[in-house]
Parts: C-alpha cells; structure tokens; sequence
C-alpha cells in the first residue's frame, strides 16, 4: 500500500503544473491538466484544483541571440502575466478519466514601439481564456508503471480581438492587444497527450509529460497593426492561430507520505508552421528549454504544488512570413521576441472522497 501511495502522489506532482504557457511573447497560452491525479487505485472520484502563474517577460530575442540593447536603452516590451486556472477533474475508474480547465487571466503590457516611439504606455487584457475539455485513458503495467493517453478540445470561449487604447503620433486610437496577451485564440484546436511514469525503487520516480495542440483554422481575423510600422509587413497584418507543444522528462523523490521534490528538463514553443492547415498570419515561433525544480506537500486530501521552471534556452525562431519579406527584399529578416528568465506555479488541489 505504501508503494501504490508514493507512486499516486508521484503522479500527482507531474500533473501538478502540466503544460505551462510560455514565459513571454511566443504567444503559448496556459494548457493546465493540474486537476488531474493519476493514481492507481480503481476508485470513483473528483478532484478540485487551483492554479495560479506568472512570469515577467522583457529579454529580447533573436534566434537565441539576446538583444541586449533593448534594455541598455529600455525599450524593451514588457508582459507581466498573471493567470488563474480552475480544474476539475472525475475519475470513473482505474482507466478512464475526464477534466475541464478553465483560465482567467490578466496580463499587463507595456512599450514604447507599439504607441508613439518615446514614451513607454501601458495596454491591459483580461477574462476567460480557452477552456479545455480533455478524457484520459490509463494503463497500469504493474503497481510501479503508468501509461495514460490524454485526447480532448480547445474550446475559442477566450476573446482573441480584446482592445485597449493605445497613444500613437495620431492620439489615441482603440485596437486589438498584442496576440501575446489575448485571453484566446479564436481556434478550435485538439489536444493530444502522451504521459508515463515510473517509479524506481520504494522512493523515487521517473516520468515524462507530452502534449500537442493542433489548431487548424489559419487566421483569426484579429489585426495586428504591423503594417502601420512598415508596409513590407503586409503579411503579418492579421493574427493566425497557431499550434503549441509541450514536454517534460523528469523525476522525484518522496521524503514521506507528506512531502516529494525533484527536477525535470521541459520544452514548450510554437512551431513555425501548423501540422494541419495553413499557418498564414503574424505568429511569434520559437520555443524554450527550461530547467524545472518542483516541490509537493499532501496531506489527506490536500495537495499544494510549486513549480518554478527556470529558461536555460530561449530562442525566436525565424516565421514565414519573415522569410516572406527576406525573399522580397533580399536583405535578412528576423523577428525578436521577448521572454521571461523564470515562470512561478503555484496549485492547490482537493480530492472529494467518500
């Protein structure tokens, strides 16, 4: 029993803060599975979690080049995000499992290019993001190994055309947000999910997290204003909807009933062109190799979990529709992007017992 109680509360770690956004201006939106808790028990149940995040982004870059410049004369953009994710979860026994997130966040943004070039203004969003509805199907190899498949929706609830003021050379003029901080997307995407565990020994666990999002529609038909900047950039005049992946390999180890640590490698990003469907439209590509220490208390049916993933590798990778405008102009073309140095997750989950 002690063995089925270590490797339940294992898992439970590694779904703690599954699927973190991305930590700045790569637009990856938040694709928490925290409500859920695999363990290996065959009992009905459902489970209530909490999470909450955030990360200031403001280091520029260029393929994984730093821009340093930018803060040497401060004209960095600015993100700082906060985002609040209730999860439910149910368990109908020791195979299937359903789950809902649904995020709010609020998210403020602050630059100098995208109003009047001088001063640094402030654009805000805030609401209900993408709701996810995600089913889960689990292998139990023995007490020790855990395979579960995880398919589900994306639903488009969040507003992907969220406007502020912002303070041009013209005066004030009401338009959509930067897509980095649109509570949605406008897609409808699928969610796929591969996670294993296993544990090693009466103490410590391995496992690895995966998720895909295929978000086939193309654009959103949000503008983005680029082509005010300059009209070379035509093509990235409205948003598109874009894919996201994520993945981690890591483990942990279980002091007592009540307390585990460890540490995982994961990798999360956009990639440069959708799977299914056109990637027309301005996206930001790019993705980051993050060293991730986490911590987890239980108690009964109590579960708080932090995760502090810390960016190791950070790159913008080039878009389409910058080799667009390279191969237009025959000069090189290059988007930056700005990321965050770390990202803080913090969750509370309880399990409804009977």
């Amino acid at each position: 029993m002690k063995l089925l109680y270590v490797f339940a509360m294992c898992i439970a770690l590694s779904f703690a803060s599954l699927h973190a956004s991305a930590q700045g201006c790569v637009a990856v939106k938040n694709m928490s599975s925290c409500s859920l808790e695999y363990d290996s028990m065959p009992k009905r149940g459902w489970q209530f979690s909490l999470n909450y995040r955030y990360f200031r982004s403001f280091r520029h870059f260029k393929g994984k080049e730093e821009q340093k410049e930018r803060l040497e004369k401060h004209t960095e953009v600015i993100n700082n995000d906060n985002s609040i994710i209730a999860g439910i979860s149910y368990r109908y026994n020791k195979n299937f499992s359903f789950a809902a997130a649904i995020p709010y966040i609020y998210i403020d943004r602050s630059s100098l290019y995208e109003h009047d070039r001088v001063h640094r203004y402030h654009s805000q969003s805030s609401g209900i993001g993408d709701i996810r509805l995600t089913g889960y199907y689990g292998l139990n190899f023995s007490h020790s190994s855990n395979l579960t498949f995880g398919l589900g929706l994306k639903l488009p609830t969040g507003d992907y055309n969220t406007k502020d003021y912002f303070h041009t050379v013209d005066g004030p003029q009401l338009r959509p947000v930067d897509q980095s901080i649109q509570p949605g997307d406008g897609g409808l995407g699928i969610i796929t999910e591969l996670n294993y565990s296993k544990m090693l020994g009466r103490s410590f666990n391995v496992y690895l997290n995966s998720m895909y999002m295929f978000n086939p529609r193309n654009t959103n038909g949000t503008r983005t204003f680029r082509e005010t900047l300059n009209p070379l950039y035509a093509n990235e005049a409205i948003m598109s909807v874009v894919d996201q992946y994520f993945a981690r390999i890591g483990g942990h180890y279980v002091f007592n009933e009540m307390l585990s640590a460890g540490v995982a490698g994961r990798v999360e990003g956009i990639p440069v062109e959708d799977l299914i469907g056109d990637s027309d439209g301005f996206r930001r590509p790019g993705y980051i190799l993050s060293v991730e220490p986490n911590l987890l208390l239980t108690h009964k049916t109590h579960s708080f979990a932090v995760n502090f993933p810390i960016a190791l590798i950070r790159n913008r990778t080039q878009s389409l529709t910058d080799k667009q405008t390279q191969a237009i102009t025959g000069q090189p073309r290059h988007g930056d992007a700005a990321f965050a140095d770390w990202l803080l997750s913090v969750t509370y989950a309880y399990k409804f017992t009977r």
